[in-house]
């Protein structure tokens, strides 16, 4: 079969746009955003449009740790549902509380999207710099999704192309 630059050209081009995973994605982004915050917690919650229902996307904390069950049912969910600013809540470990930051992500989507950290006291420019974070968050998510979108497009050109002579 001869050398087709067309085939190998878009070969080349879905293969180099298809590399972002978007749950690799999340998850490397959850772990930077626990580094950056200096935590061992942090994760992504989604908000529906209509702000009653909230899901967690992805949770950087291990397996069994009590952080999940205190997530589910703190209540801070349903906060960062009705939000649409930063949250913060105060570590008062007497009480069981762990410290707790969300703030929005910036992204063009239908559902508003935070991203927490937890497990200490946080101040104003920890909220400062989780908000620089998220919005390179925000500009990586619609990133990928935009590949996502490019790859699918690519290989509609490359399905639907005129036969080669």
């Amino acid at each position: 079969m001869p050398y087709n630059r067309l085939d190998a050209a878009m070969r080349d081009l879905i293969t180099s746009f298809s590399c972002p995973e978007a749950a690799d994605l999340v998850d490397r982004l959850a772990r930077a955003a626990a580094a950056v915050a200096g935590t061992p917690y942090a994760g992504f919650v989604r908000v529906d449009v209509l702000r009653q229902e909230t899901s967690c996307v992805h949770v950087h904390a291990p397996a069994g740790d009590p952080l999940r069950r205190w997530l589910a049912e703190s209540g801070v969910m349903k906060e960062l549902a009705t939000s649409s600013v930063a949250l913060r809540l105060a570590r008062d470990a007497s009480v069981g509380e762990p410290g707790f930051l969300a703030t929005p992500v910036p992204v063009v989507a239908r559902d508003h999207v935070f991203v927490w950290v937890a497990g200490r006291g946080f101040c104003d420019g920890d909220e400062h710099l989780l908000g620089r974070f998220a919005t390179a968050a925000g500009r990586a998510m619609e990133a990928a999704c935009g590949m996502e979108a490019a790859v699918r497009l690519l290989r509609g050109v490359r399905a639907f192309r005129p036969a080669q002579p």
